[in-house]
């Protein structure tokens, strides 16, 4: 399946398959670029799968010709509109967790915190979580009239997740959005976050065993557990999201796929001690690490290629005296690094000081930082790409060090997780914590203490069931996941993405943080959308 999708990139697949059905959530009437017709998508089982690798393409690639051309999302710079590179402007870009030293038009906003309706990232998110909406229910219908292959029943099933996994980041990022689940050309109606939350569990819930059995499926296509991940995530976020305590049901899907086939990696391949760095390789489909992930964007620097993707988290973090060969790449683009307050998460286990009394070296492998030539502290954002510490969590090279498959260095292998089985424990701590029964305060401890332990190396860091709190959630979750688009999300669970109660640098534009208005926990909906649908009620505060 991993190549069946990239090699997608290249055929124009979409076609009238996807025609008529896009203003499903009132999308650019230019995202659909036609060549096929649905007779020819759906002719048999086989087809079929070749346009479910569509739904799945649609994640991690941006057009009909890799890396650019024919985008299926216009009015912005198509490498910037890919899933992913969304969700880490987003998610991470808007934290504590990264700066960029970019001034394109609304990008310095983002972290800022001042964005508005007419802002390009937030408005390109909408529409591409849209787009995948679309895609899946014109392929769900189509899809019915081979239904009586079992085949096509998992392919279904795998469609109606995909669905789900985009209705659950609208929820998260807009909140009150129309709910399509039908091919229509009518002007939808808005439904609110609950009832979207409703939705998505309740789709979840049926096709839990809809879906093939665990690790079952083609690596890359998702199985039960991607179901039960999933609904771990959604019912973590349900207080906020609903003003309804769900973290009992939290408990119980995080549970279930904690004891499923999924396991964490503690292979370390190349030999340096560390097992976490495995997980960010351009060989992480095969070298352990893909029996972590319980769902990932694939991605190949010779068959999907994009500007999006890890090829955005490898090339952009570079910078400085920073050598790219050592990442498996050409160049570097100097943009994103992260502020002292991610640094400071990893106090506890540093070991090594510069002059100026901050930490270059950590016993923690996590803290995946480059400090040379880098300053600790960031006082020019903009162009300034030495301000603050780098990334060097994702890399395109192997666990034999050797370099990705694109000759030229520009675009990486390295498969990004959207769900591993390191958050479901994370999840299933702070859902124990947070009231939800059935859990134990003694088995989330022995849950972290699996990810410190790999994290060391040796027992070192490990922790007592009186040191497992929410705020030690919280920190656990910046050390293990940072970069890979939790970050808001998180602090808004925690109280904490708008308020003064914790502030980071340049949050809210300030050089040493300040709170901003609490609407900031949604984003805007498109300005341009809320002018076609009268239908929509715009958020609050834009």
């Amino acid at each position: 399946m991993k190549k069946t999708y990239k090699i997608l990139t290249f055929l124009a697949i979409t076609s009238a398959l996807f025609s008529g059905c896009h203003d499903d959530l009132n999308q650019d009437p230019t995202i659909d670029p036609d060549s096929f017709t649905e007779q020819n998508v759906f002719a048999n089982a086989d087809e079929a799968k070749g346009a479910l690798a569509k739904l799945y393409a649609s994640l991690a690639l941006t057009g009909q010709e890799g890396p650019a051309g024919q985008a299926d999302i216009t009015g912005i710079d198509e490498g910037t509109s890919q899933y992913s590179r969304m969700l880490f402007n987003l998610n991470e870009l808007t934290t504590d967790n990264a700066v960029v030293g970019w001034g394109d038009p609304g990008l310095p906003n983002l972290h800022e915190m001042n964005w508005d309706s007419s802002n390009d990232f937030t408005a390109a998110m909408y529409y591409r979580l849209a787009q995948e909406v679309s895609f899946c229910n014109s392929f769900i219908e189509n899809a019915e009239s081979l239904a009586e292959d079992t085949e096509v029943q998992y392919f279904i099933a795998e469609a109606r997740f995909l669905r789900a996994f985009a209705y659950y980041n609208l929820i998260d990022l807009y909140g009150n959005v129309p709910l399509v689940t039908l091919v229509s050309t009518e002007l939808p109606e808005q439904s609110n976050r609950t009832e979207i939350f409703q939705y998505v569990e309740s789709e979840l819930l049926e096709i839990q065993d809809l879906l093939k059995e665990s690790q079952a499926n083609e690596y890359g296509r998702v199985d039960r557990v991607a179901a039960w991940a999933l609904l771990s995530k959604l019912y973590l976020n349900a207080e906020v999201w609903t003003g309804e305590n769900k973290y009992t049901e939290a408990v119980t899907y995080s549970e279930k796929a904690i004891v499923s086939s999924y396991s964490i990696n503690t292979n370390d391949a190349n030999g340096n001690g560390s097992a976490y760095d495995e997980l960010f390789l351009a060989d992480n489909n095969a070298n352990g690490a893909q029996n972590e992930f319980i769902f990932a964007i694939n991605f190949d620097g010779n068959q999907s290629r994009t500007y999006g993707g890890t090829t955005f988290l490898v090339h952009a973090a570079i910078g400085g005296d920073m050598d790219p060969s050592l990442f498996g790449v050409n160049g570097g683009w100097g943009g994103n690094r992260t502020t002292s307050a991610l640094v400071e998460k990893f106090d506890d286990a540093a070991t090594t000081f510069n002059d100026d009394g901050f930490p270059t070296a950590w016993e923690d492998t996590r803290a995946l930082f480059y400090t040379d030539g880098q300053s600790y502290e960031i006082n020019t954002i903009a162009n300034t790409f030495t301000d603050g510490y780098a990334i060097t969590k994702f890399k395109n090279v192997t666990s034999e060090g050797n370099p990705g498959s694109d000759a030229g260095g520009d675009f990486v292998d390295t498969d990004l997780p959207l769900i591993r089985l390191a958050e479901i424990y994370l999840n299933y701590a702070e859902a124990v914590l947070r009231g939800g029964s059935g859990g134990n305060v003694n088995t989330a401890v022995s849950y972290i203490n699996q990810l410190r332990t790999r994290a060391y190396g040796n027992t070192n860091g490990n922790i007592a069931s009186g040191d497992l709190t929410l705020s030690f959630v919280l920190n656990e979750r910046a050390r293990e996941l940072y970069w890979e688009g939790q970050r808001r999300t998180d602090l808004i669970r925690y109280n904490l993405f708008t308020t003064a109660s914790y502030v980071w640098p340049f949050k809210g534009g300030v050089k040493n943080g300040a709170a901003v208005d609490s609407y900031r926990n949604l984003f805007p909906l498109p300005a341009n959308i809320i002018s076609i649908n009268t239908n929509l009620t715009q958020n609050p505060g834009y």
